[in-house]
């Protein structure tokens, strides 16, 4: 994670744990390559060391929008889930609905960042952001939103790297077609 600049740019400091993650068969270790097509959907399996009763806060970010030689952006932040009760994703809040990896042509290859937070109690949206969209969603501040939520330090993270494909065009347009609903 400090190779790859997350430490500073994302987070204080590594977190004592890797979170685990897979997009189907693709495992996802620390700085792996994948293109935006393998990531469309969710994670398909997430896990850290969660204490029994624990609530956690996942998120997932891209710090390098528009591009990581000019992230005036920073950060674009692609999915977060509130109340997940110890390592069940399903039977957590969607805070903001997921929107996979979608980087400009041209701008080379993005961090997405995926974080894990041990919550203090439940976390109560302030507002609606579950919708598919980009509203509210740049120049949004992972370390903010912790600290704001009395989160502390993060318990697992990890990150993998992509750039544009074919699937991104897509992925735009679905997303301009939302801001008009």
């Amino acid at each position: 994670m400090e190779e790859h600049q997350v430490v500073p740019d994302v987070l204080d400091k590594v977190p004592a744990n890797v979170l685990e993650v897979r997009y189907s068969d693709l495992v996802v270790d620390l700085g792996t390559v994948l293109t935006p097509t393998q990531v469309q959907n969710p994670p398909t399996y997430l896990k850290w060391a969660a204490e029994e009763g624990g609530l956690y806060t996942i998120v997932m970010t891209d710090p390098d929008a528009p591009s990581r030689q000019d992230p005036r952006v920073r950060e674009f932040h692609h999915w977060m889930m509130v109340n997940v009760p110890e390592t069940d994703v399903s039977k957590g809040d969607t805070w903001s609905e997921y929107i996979g990896s979608g980087p400009p042509k041209g701008t080379g290859l993005h961090r997405y960042v995926l974080i894990v937070y041990k919550q203090q109690g439940r976390i109560v949206p302030t507002e609606d952001k579950r919708k598919k969209s980009t509203a509210n969603r740049t120049s949004w501040r992972t370390r903010d939103f912790a600290k704001a939520n009395a989160l502390g330090d993060p318990v697992a993270a990890n990150f993998y790297q992509a750039e544009y494909d074919d699937y991104v065009p897509k992925l735009h347009k679905e997303l301009a077609s939302n801001i008009t609903q």
